[in-house]
């Protein structure tokens, strides 16, 4: 067994200013595409910038796209994100959709969050002093000494009636009333 989550930097699960609750912010802050004019390993880049680039650019105003011809260099993609992060991807020999796949999963991401160890699988912003909620947090403290089965706690509790079933209860015994009394004129009705 690898040790290497030992590295990652450690945190809780959540969205970066709790994004998406009001309205999403994509966290993609610019995006930088460097490439060879000549290199064949650069295809790919070039490929993708003739023909997709103008189109992402427009679907997606917010982020920021630079373009940086390098002669002889292998094609990169390099990302900053709003929380200061910043990840980079090797687009060597990669073909025009695979290099859109990643544009997609670069704008997608908020930095370095997928790489992230949990400390735990929950959290919250405001902690209980009490703890969690279980589902025996409110019962009596007579359960805890009770031997099971029993007969008493297995029978069935018959609850109240509900608000619904006493306004029915209320209406019909008000129309049983008002038959008995023998039909309304139409002066009685409109009172």
């Amino acid at each position: 067994m690898s040790n290497s989550h030992l590295f990652l930097k450690s945190g809780f699960p959540r969205a970066p200013l709790q994004n998406g609750i009001g309205r999403y912010v994509c966290q993609l802050q610019r995006i930088t595409l460097k490439y060879c004019k000549t290199s064949g390993s650069s295809k790919g880049m070039r490929e993708f910038l003739e023909h997709e680039l103008v189109d992402f650019s427009r679907a997606n105003p917010g982020v920021v796209v630079y373009v940086k011809p390098r002669r002889h260099r292998t094609a990169v993609m390099s990302a900053e994100y709003l929380n200061g992060e910043r990840t980079w991807i090797n687009c060597r020999n990669n073909s025009r959709e695979e290099i859109s796949k990643w544009v997609q999963v670069l704008k997608q991401s908020n930095g370095r969050a997928e790489e992230m160890r949990l400390r735990k699988l929950w959290h919250t912003d405001v902690p209980s002093v009490q703890g969690a909620w279980t589902p025996f947090t409110h019962s009596h403290p007579s359960a805890n000494v009770t031997e099971f089965p029993c007969k008493q706690l297995s029978e069935l509790k018959l609850a109240e009636p509900s608000a619904t079933e006493k306004l029915l209860e209320l209406y019909l015994a008000q129309r049983n009333k008002s038959t008995e009394s023998g039909p309304l004129t139409n002066a009685e009705e409109a009172k």
